[in-house]
């Protein structure tokens, strides 16, 4: 049996990808001791950045609990492609995002070296799939596993200019589950990574063993989209950009026809989507121009690959967002890139990835409490 070390701001990092939680955790005093995820080309990413030695290429399902070491910390970002809204929504009985179970699997068989912590990440269409009992049957489950629980809903806009809500589960073990008033006077406090479709959810059931913890409001956000740019990277040719133009609404033709007379440039981006248009299906570019980006995701379509536009001083101008610019929408600004990385492979990587300063905020405001709450209570200290 391998010793626990809950001495240490020690963390497994589960559908680890290329490390972001990591890179995060890392900034608030956190040490990776192991880290999981089937993707290959995901290992690559994080090698490249972290080197190897604690990354694991294997599938969460058939991983023997024998090689993961204790930790004071789990975190866990499994699959929303059966959660999400855009998904096939079969939720954790889903191909994908089954792997949660294999997630609980090895927290159930880890017994006595079972971390004291765990952090869950997913999509916001975790809240409603099927109904909402996905959610409930996750939280029951880390119950049964003797963890209290909280959940929030931050949305990475406070932190990045990138619109990119997720929803955060956070177990912890060794205190006592809160009564319905404390957990009312907590409620009651403002927070914009609680709202009321958490709240109500959270007040829907109250055998769940809850923990909620005590939360300021959320930064404002103090950059924008122009903030992220790389200059010297290359503009489509007029042709492409015109295409695209064509394919815009036309209430969104006139909005950009009226910027390129100003004098200076505004920034956004765009997303092609399949739309009815003339009585016909046809691809559409929707643009936003609110100095934040929309949701990055994962290059599994055109449609998914978010296109950056300049428009002012007499130009229209456009291309996809570069690599370096998906990271710094992630608040990785200094992960290190392969020149021999393909934007692809960035984007596959970056668009799964969690949101760097999201997890500090975490880590400062609920991770780090928690353990000061927990080694305390090992020492009978009162809290």
């Amino acid at each position: 049996m391998i010793e626990a070390t809950y001495d240490q701001k020690t963390v497994i990092d589960f559908f680890a990808g290329i490390g972001l939680v990591r890179y995060a955790l890392e900034r608030r005093g956190w040490n990776e001791t192991f880290a999981l995820d089937y993707s290959v080309l995901k290992h690559a990413m994080y090698r490249d950045h972290f080197g190897d030695g604690v990354y694991c290429v294997e599938d969460v399902h058939t991983i023997n609990v024998a090689r993961i070491p204790s930790a004071f910390l789990a975190h866990a970002s499994f699959p929303c492609t059966d959660t999400s809204v855009a998904g096939s929504r079969q939720g954790l009985a889903g191909p994908e995002s089954s792997a949660f179970w294999g997630f609980i699997r090895i927290l159930d068989e880890m017994r006595d070296n079972r971390p004291p912590l765990v952090l869950l990440e997913n999509v916001e269409g975790f809240l409603t799939s099927n109904k909402g009992d996905d959610l409930k049957d996750a939280l029951h489950a880390l119950n049964t596993l003797g963890y209290c629980v909280d959940m929030l809903l931050v949305d990475a806009v406070h932190f990045v200019p990138q619109s990119r809500v997720r929803l955060f589960i956070i177990g912890i073990q060794g205190v006592p589950s809160q009564d319905v008033l404390e957990q009312d006077i907590i409620l009651a406090q403002k927070t914009e990574a609680r709202p009321e479709k958490i709240k109500k959810f959270i007040k829907a059931l109250p055998t769940m063993n809850w923990f909620l913890n005590r939360l300021p409001t959320l930064p404002k956000r103090e950059k924008n989209l122009e903030s992220i740019i790389e200059i010297e990277e290359p503009w489509w040719n007029k042709e492409r950009t015109h295409y695209l133009f064509g394919q815009m609404h036309d209430h969104h033709k006139a909005k950009v026809v009226d910027l390129m007379n100003h004098h200076q440039w505004t920034y956004g981006t765009a997303f092609r989507r399949m739309r009815i248009r003339n009585g016909m299906k046809q691809s559409t570019a929707e643009i936003r121009l609110d100095g934040v980006a929309g949701c990055l995701r994962t290059p599994k379509g055109g449609s998914a690959r978010q296109i950056l536009i300049r428009v002012g001083c007499g130009t229209f101008d456009a291309r996809l967002l570069s690599a370096r610019e998906n990271a710094r929408l992630m608040g990785a600004d200094e992960y290190f890139l392969s020149k021999n990385l393909s934007l692809n492979h960035a984007l596959f990587g970056f668009g799964d990835a969690v949101c760097v300063p999201v997890i500090e905020w975490l880590s400062r405001y609920a991770l780090e409490p928690l353990t000061s709450r927990y080694v305390a209570s090992l020492a009978n200290v009162p809290q």
